[in-house]
This record gives C-alpha cells, structure tokens and sequence, in this order.
C-alpha cells in the first residue's frame, strides 16, 4: 500500500525538500548562523517578573502608595548585626546610621531602626536590625541595580556585620541560579544524547543531523523571542523553555521521520522516493504532534502573567521551528546522506506484550491502573503556597539573611499588609480593629493630603501560615478600602492565576479531542487518549506533592520543603507534560489507524502499529526524560521539580500506558474504537488527515 500514500501538502514539501536539497541546506545554514548572531543578545533584551497580577486591588494599592504616598513596598533589606553588645550601644547605631546614609543616594526611601526604633525592625534579642529600601524600577531595573548594592554593601567590620536580602534581591539570586543550573544541565545533556543517538541509529551522520535539527530550532526561537522584546514583555525564564524543549522536540520529530524512512528503504524504495515517502507519512503526524503539543502550551497565553506568557511564546515558537526542520531541512539532510536501511521486523518484543496484555486485558491493565492511581494517590492533598526564599540553596546569601530574619524576629515589616483610604484622616477606631485581626501584631499610621495609609505588620508565624487568608480578614473589615503590600500582591496573584484554570484546561481538552479526531476520524480514541493523558498528569503531580511538597526526595536532591507548591509551576507543569503525553499518542494512534485501514483486523493492527511506534516513543522518551532529569542537578528548588516531575511522567506515559494501558482498552472496546456519529464521518471524510489514506 505504500505507493498509493496520496499526495498532500506535506508530501509536496518533502519532495521539494529533496529535489532542491543543496539549496535548502544552505539556506537553513544561513539562516541558522543569522539566528544565533541574533539570539545571543535574546538573554539580555529579555525581561524579569515580579508576582504582579494585572487589574487587581493590590497593584492598584501599589500604584495610589506610589503616586500619593511616595512610598511601596521595600524590596531590599540589610540586616545589622552587632558584632558583640546590643543594636542600640552607640558605635552600633552611629555605623548604621552611616550605612544608612551611604545606601540613600541609590535609593528611593530608606527605613531605618535607628530613624525611629520601630520594634518590627529590631531583633527579639537586640543583636540584630533591620535597615528597608525600595529600588525603585521594573523588576529587570531593580535587580540590576540590587546586584550592584548587595556586592557593595555586603561587608563585615569590627562594629557590625551586614547582610543583604529583600524580595527582589532573593528572586534576583533565584534567576542568576537558575541560569547556571539550565548552562549545567545543558551541558551534561548535549553529549549524553549525541551518544544516545548514535547508539540508537549505529551512525554519527544522522545522529550529528537530528542533534543538529533541535540546535536549529533554539537558536531560531532565542531569535524571534528576542524579535518579541520590542512588542511586548518576555520573561528571561522563557530561554529555559526553549534549551529544554528544542532539543527535546528535534530528537522527538526526526527519529520518526527517520525511522520511516529506514522502513522505506528497507522495502526496496530509492533514497529520493523513501525521503518522499517518509514525509508525506511519518511527517504529516509530525505536524499533527506539533500541533496539539503547540496547542498546549499557547493556551498559558490566557494567563494574565508575562511570566506563564513567555512560556507560551516560546513553546508555539520551538514547536514550529522543530517541525519545520524535521519536514525541510531533515529529508534534504537524507537525500544527501548515504542511505542505511533498518530491518524491519513484523513481530518482536513490543508486538509480544501487546498480544500479551491482550489476552488478558481486565487483569493487566487493571492492575496497572491500580498501580498508576496508588502512585497518583498524593495529589490528593496539594496544597498551594507561596514562595519564598527557601527555594534557594542553604548557602545561597539572601536566603541566610532571610532564614536569620525568620528567627530572629518576630515579625517582619518587609510583609507588611499596606491598607489605603483617601479622604479619610487617621480613624483610631479602624486602627484598633485592624490590630486585632489574627496574626498582626503591629500597625503604624500615615496621614497626607491624600488620606491615611496603614501599615499592618503580621507575625512570622502567621506569615508562615495561610496568608490569603490573612489577607481576605483584612479587606473583610472595609471592603472600600484598598488592601495592597507583598502579601496582597502573592494572594491576588495566586488567585488570578487558579481563576484562569478551568479555562485554560478545558481549552487544552477541547483543541487536542478536536485534532485526535481529525486524524483518526473515532469519538473514542480522543476520549480514552485524553483520559489516559490525565492519569500519566496524576502521578506526575503525586510525585511533586509526595516528593516536593511533603518532602521525602529533599535527602537525595538537597531542597528545603516548605509544605506547599507555587501554582504556576503545577499549571506550566501541566501544560507541557499533556501536550507532551499527547504527542506520543499522535504517533502510536497514527500507526494503528494506518495498520487498522489497511487490515480492518483490530487487535493485528493494534499489535503491529505498537511494534512499528513503541521502539520509537521508548527511544524518545528515555531522551526526552533524560532531558528533564537533568535539571534535578539545579540548586533551585522550583527548577527540580520542574525535571523530577516531567522525567516521571514522560517514563510513566511510554511505558505502562503505552505498552499496557492503551492495547487493553483498544481490545476491551474492539470496533467501537473507530466508531463515530454519522454527521462526524462526514465532518472527518472533509477535513481529517491520517498518516496513510
């Protein structure tokens, strides 16, 4: 059946991929020098993020505080200690005083415990003070200019110690830290797959040609994101992304163009009718899989977070530049290269444990399942938090000072709770009912023109605790009053950002059932891929939550569990792992629609399409998770999970739902696997596309 594939579009870029293979070999090499010229300036056009939600009462608060008040939140702190007797003995406070005085010039306000003795400011046991500034700025501003002073103001004499931290000096040292670990990972990553790939085709030619693919689709995305820069905000950490998946997605797209075209070969097809032919297959599932793994991750742009937006640009952007090279530059590389045909077995060990899992479906897969969801049980207790410095290593700087803070002192004005009411003059009574909510232990009171802002500083302990909550006590009190400051801005951001998942999900459910069924033309295959795609998803996140949140991988890895999870990392998480889950179900699906149009025998078709897909998806994933894993190596607690997380769904997708999961449930529904209504037919006869017609 081969030589009747029909021609399309794809079929076409192929054959022109081959016939004018010099030319396109040089322009991808142009383009491809030009690019990284380019993308090697994308890291410093880029953009850093604060925890900021748009449109919501805390950036408001921030904005009135700013405007009205000349004030906001400080967001570098110096911590004092005295180097023997107290904070308040006379040559300590006259050296912080002078501190104080040499950070003004490079600052917009400078809060001192020695301007007015605020016991916020001053440690439990009086050896230790506190020193606030706010750099004013973007965050990309500030912590450039943070960077500067924590080097500067970093220093010990024989009168006091000092020590520097802050929000933006704690997630300025997260970015730099998280940029050392990708270089790391990276590079341990690069020849570790080289030499998987030659393994795995037994030639360096094509091993050099698909590694070659994915640096084709970095360098060209660090390009276009920097191109992006002059029209909207792109957060640095969008780089990560494109390291992670750019290599990971060209490795994916070109072992099944190859393999195809090894197949090709093998049959007896020349080397231009074989590169044809591969195309027009194996590269129109190739397009398929971009989609729906582009699909994914475009939907992080309903975020309202140039954070989780930047994810998304990247991701549609590397996905496009991947797919692009795999059906261009790849089959010009082919038609070039000296040709070296697979052997192409009908049966082997993947056919065996379809045939095997099979037989006996209920039993197999039903203990399986029962495996998966006893793996997946922890995610019933996630638990989202808030970050803070214990991301970081122990040793990291800020999160010292920080972790001294924490102990040291009762409360911390840094977090304090900011409440704004205009044409409102002092309101002792609120004051008093303010200082009565649980968990805050103090509240000083500015008066202006404007009207009066206070300043309710909480309790460590309550900070440590559910601070939304916190939060939403204090509003309760005068709902017209605005309530802003660090611990508004952290709840309404999380809030935007879980108000926004049922939409984004359902989309990314909605767009993939809507592309599984244009290329298989059955209700049920969607229905069971997005089922089985959501169970790989459950223990991914029992993993974080019994491993991260909970603990129990902190020995192995080296992070400090804080007993929550940041929520945009889970949603990031999310997006990627689904589309990634479904990008091995286009290719396994594909091969079994193939096989079952042209046998019409279900289980032979499912039994050949695992064995022709699986070698593949198992040889994909095991880089693809290495990948991931790699990043466990990071010393950014976020950044592990990150890889922890993706490594164990990836493995656990190509392996017990590939090879058990999905022939059992393809035998238990027989026909009814490729059935739809009658209207969908012919709605899937008019726009469906398959690997083979």
């Amino acid at each position: 059946m081969r030589h009747l594939v029909e021609e399309n579009p794809v079929h076409l870029l192929g054959r022109f991929a081959v016939r004018r293979r010099r030319l396109v070999l040089i322009v991808a090499a142009l383009v491809a020098v030009a690019a990284a010229v380019v993308g090697s300036g994308a890291l410093s056009a880029l953009s850093l993020s604060r925890f900021e939600a748009p449109g919501t009462e805390s950036l408001r608060a921030a904005e009135v505080l700013a405007e009205e008040f000349g004030t906001g939140n400080p967001n570098l702190t110096l911590l004092v200690t005295a180097r023997g007797g107290d904070v308040d003995d006379p040559r300590t406070a006259e050296r912080a005083r002078a501190l104080a005085a040499e950070l003004g010039p490079d600052v917009r306000q400078v809060e001192s415990y020695w301007d007015r003795r605020s016991p916020a400011l001053r440690s439990e046991d009086g050896g230790q003070a506190l020193i606030l500034a706010r750099v004013p700025g973007s965050a990309t501003e500030a912590r450039a200019a943070i960077a500067g002073l924590s080097e500067r103001f970093t220093r010990a004499d024989d009168v006091i110690e000092v020590g520097v931290g802050g929000q933006d000096e704690v997630f300025r040292q997260v970015g730099a830290q998280a940029a050392r670990d990708f270089l790391r990972a990276e590079m341990i990553v690069v020849p570790v797959v080289l030499l998987l790939l030659v393994l795995l085709y037994r030639r360096v030619s094509l091993a050099l040609t698909t590694l070659g693919i994915g640096l084709f689709a970095m360098v060209g995305t660090l390009a276009a994101l920097r191109g992006l820069t002059r029209f909207t905000e792109v957060s640095t950490f969008a780089a990560n992304i494109t390291l992670v998946m750019g290599l990971a997605l060209g490795v994916d797209y070109c072992l099944f163009v190859i393999a195809r075209y090894r197949e090709e070969l093998a049959g007896g097809a020349t080397v231009p009718a074989a590169v044809e032919r591969a195309v027009a297959t194996a590269g129109r599932t190739v397009l398929f899989s971009g989609l729906t793994v582009a699909a994914s991750l475009a939907m992080l742009v309903l975020f309202p977070f140039p954070f989780l937006r930047s994810f998304a640009y990247a991701g549609v952007l590397v996905v496009g530049l991947s797919v692009l090279g795999a059906l261009t530059i790849l089959p010009a590389a082919l038609a070039c290269l000296k040709p070296h045909p697979a052997a192409e077995r009908a049966t082997g060990f993947w056919a065996r444990t379809a045939n095997a899992v099979m037989n006996r479906p209920l039993l197999v897969g039903g203990a399986v399942l029962a495996l998966l969801l006893l793996l997946a049980a922890p995610v019933l207790g996630l638990r989202f938090g808030l970050p803070d410095d214990r991301i970081l290593p122990p040793d990291a700087s800020s999160r010292v000072v920080q972790e001294e803070i924490r102990a040291g002192f009762g409360q911390e004005q840094t977090d304090a709770i900011r409440v704004i009411a205009k044409d409102v003059r002092g309101d002792d009574d609120y004051a008093a009912r303010l200082g009565d909510v649980p968990g805050i232990v103090q509240v000083d009171v500015t008066t202006n023109g404007y009207g009066t802002t206070w300043s309710a500083i909480p309790s460590q302990e309550a900070l440590s605790g559910d601070v939304p909550e916190l939060v939403e006590r204090v509003r309760a009190l005068e709902p017209d009053y605005l309530v802003g400051g660090y611990p508004a801005e952290l709840a309404d951001f999380r809030d935007a950002l879980t108000d926004r998942v049922p939409l984004v999900v359902g989309l990314i459910l909605a767009v993939t059932f809507v592309l599984l069924f244009l290329m298989t033309g059955s209700v049920l295959l969607p229905v069971k891929a997005t089922a089985l795609n959501l169970l790989s998803l459950a223990v991914m996140f029992g993993v974080v939550v019994w491993g991260f949140q909970e603990g129990n991988l902190a020995p192995l890895l080296g992070f400090t569990p804080t007993g929550a999870v940041e929520p945009s990392i889970p949603i990031l998480m999310f997006c990627i792992a689904y589309g990634l889950s479904m990008d091995y179900e286009v290719f396994m699906v594909s091969r079994i629609a193939e096989e079952h149009a042209r046998t019409g025998d279900d289980r032979a078709a499912v039994t050949a399409g695992i064995q022709r897909s699986a070698p593949l998806i198992t040889a994909a994933a095991a880089i693809l998770a290495l990948s991931f894993a790699a990043y466990t190596t990071g010393r950014v607690m976020y950044l592990q999970m990150l890889g922890a997380g993706l490594a164990v769904a990836i493995v656990v997708d190509a392996t017990f739902v590939r090879a058990v999961l999905v022939p059992a449930l393809m035998r238990l529904a027989g026909r009814a696997n490729w059935w739809a209504p009658a209207w969908l037919r012919k709605v899937h006869v008019r726009f469906g596309l398959s690997e083979g017609r």
